[in-house]
């Protein structure tokens, strides 16, 4: 029965997903030679350069933003057939639709077009201060102050059981950023918009969870959502 229970909290990071961008900052560099004999030196340097792409677009200083799950419907299931409770931590929100949503309160994210780098989506956010609660069989859990690490495709947070810490930073969720759309700005051009990383669970919160609650479902893979990463621009 916590099964759904933890579900619910790996959902909730994921944003996770993935993964956030910001402002627009294309930049394009041209390299020329005005002799021959530095032609040569000249054709090596914009060689170099150019294996290095310039990002798409990068937000150095993370102010303000959310991060959002859409839950699975079939996690939803898993929750109202266990009787498996869910609550906002702190700063975070569930909606009635099923879509909990946690402050971005700080990090930075760097964007390249997707095939120019691997990974494509770089940075950390951090999500201090909010969280999700999971109560059932007399246990309650919170999973808190999650980062989420685009790159490495994870997300980490804080987990507490009954009141008392059982990891300061756990990876709780696999961030699969396949299924992620490209990047994209609000019709105002002062949000940055990233959608679609599938949220799973990740084996080390499977195990932590299980050994909590004395159970043995829970399993690395497990689908708890989509994440949409949303972040001001600075435009």
């Amino acid at each position: 029965m916590i099964n759904s229970h933890f579900r619910s909290s790996l959902f909730t990071r994921t944003l996770p997903a993935l993964a956030a961008t910001g402002v627009l900052a294309f930049g394009v560099s041209a390299c020329g030679s005005d002799d021959s004999e530095s032609s040569s030196a000249s054709s090596s340097t914009a060689s170099t350069q150019s294996a290095a792409p310039k990002p798409a677009a990068e937000v150095k200083d993370v102010t303000g933003g959310t991060t959002g799950v859409t839950l699975d419907s079939g996690f939803i299931d898993a929750l109202t057939s266990l009787k498996v409770t869910p609550g906002p931590v702190g700063d975070a929100k569930i909606s009635d639709k099923g879509v909990a949503t946690f402050p971005v309160t700080g990090g930075n994210v760097t964007y390249y077009e997707p095939g120019t780098v691997s990974p494509f989506v770089q940075g950390e956010l951090s999500h201090d201060g909010s969280g999700l609660s999971l109560e059932a069989g007399g246990k309650k859990v919170e999973l808190t102050d999650f980062k989420i690490d685009p790159g490495a495709s994870v997300l980490t947070g804080k987990v507490s059981v009954d009141g008392e810490v059982a990891a300061e930073s756990a990876p709780l969720f696999f961030l699969d950023g396949g299924t992620l759309e490209p990047l994209r700005l609000t019709s105002n051009d002062t949000k940055a918009v990233l959608e679609g990383t599938t949220v799973k669970l990740k084996q080390e919160a499977a195990d932590l969870l299980n050994q909590t609650f004395g159970i043995e479902d829970l399993k690395a893979g497990l689908v708890i959502g989509v994440a949409k990463i949303t972040v001001p621009t600075g435009a």
